[in-house]
């Protein structure tokens, strides 16, 4: 009898892959909008942006997304979640620079309602990702005072991954500008949305494979991660990660991990598995750090204030690392 099980093992091949997260720091194009607060992203502005400073930054930017996790997998991230984007355009302006020119990426965006006009946005490989269904999903939140609070929308992408398909949220969360406690509701507000999202495609489809990347501004063990969205069903590879000495950004010389990528359980499964968890990172080269100074180590970012610094981001990128089980 002819033993059809290594007939289909010599079949197929194993893949890495990278999936990326990573927030861009106010990537904005050097253009007023008049329907955004976007005035000191422009030449007269307070930040003074001008078109030198943002094509610095997409260089910079563009170098380190084509290193994510190429030490694992020998190329550029075949997903990766970006956020603190101002327009579709300049995803388009990164994803042609010389460092991602010839990676094949291309562009799910949506203008959000966010009032500085800052958006989350996905860019994929084409020769491993296939987008079959898009759309920007909004978080209502409201003020104190019950108007309503605009804030980026949660992008959700279904599509085929290496030949598995895959549901992806991407996400931002609101900030703790006011600070963590007073804040922490319309985060909570965010994961109980996202769970709500989650809960309807497992409804029609029990074994869905979603992932849930973002800048959630909150840590794997604050409430609304822990409590709210990653339940028996994901997980947090993040958990991790963080420590006193390491994460993905630094204030007030303590570190947090709030860019995060947490996975349903059907991706750490061990036996039959054809896109498996290997492991998570975070990707903080030396290059990516304040060289010295009372910051040394931080996220080597674009600005600090008013004062441009010319570098990176204020956050470092996470990415997971997946094996693909995929035919020939």
């Amino acid at each position: 009898m002819e033993d059809t099980s290594a007939f289909a093992k010599a079949q197929t091949k194993k893949i890495k892959c990278a999936i990326g997260f990573y927030n861009l720091e106010n990537l904005f194009d050097t253009k007023n909008d008049p329907a955004i607060l976007d005035d000191d992203f422009t030449p007269g502005g307070f930040k003074e942006w001008n078109n030198y400073k943002f094509d610095k930054k997409i260089k910079k930017l563009s170098k380190v997304i084509s290193k994510i996790g190429k030490d694992d997998t020998g190329t550029s991230p075949s997903l990766l979640g970006v956020a603190e984007v101002e327009n579709k355009a300049v995803l388009q302006s990164l994803i042609e620079t010389d460092h991602l020119e010839d990676e094949g990426y291309d562009i799910v965006h949506y203008d959000s309602p966010d009032e500085r006009g800052i958006d989350v946005g996905l860019l994929y490989k084409k020769k491993d990702f296939a987008v079959h269904k898009s759309e920007a999903i909004t978080l209502y939140l409201e003020t104190e005072e019950g108007d309503r609070d605009f804030t980026r929308d949660i992008l959700y992408v279904q599509g085929n991954l290496l030949g598995t398909e895959v549901h992806i949220l991407v996400n931002h969360w609101p900030s703790r500008r006011k600070g963590a406690n007073e804040t922490s509701q319309k985060r909570i507000t965010a994961a109980k949305k996202n769970r709500k999202i989650i809960d309807n495609l497992v409804a029609k489809k029990p074994d869905a494979r979603v992932i849930i990347m973002g800048d959630f501004n909150d840590g794997p063990h604050s409430e609304s991660i822990k409590v709210h969205l990653a339940k028996t069903d994901f997980y947090n590879p993040m958990l991790y990660l963080g420590t006193r000495y390491e994460g993905s950004l630094n204030y007030n010389y303590e570190w947090f991990i709030f860019d995060q990528i947490l996975f349903s359980n059907n991706f750490v499964r061990i036996y039959d598995n054809e896109l498996l968890y290997e492991k998570s990172d975070i990707y903080n080269d030396f290059y990516l750090t304040e060289y010295d100074g009372k910051y040394k180590g931080n996220p080597f970012r674009t600005y600090a204030g008013k004062k441009y610094l010319g570098g990176y981001s204020d956050h470092f990128p996470v990415y997971t690392i997946l094996t693909a089980t995929v035919k020939v």
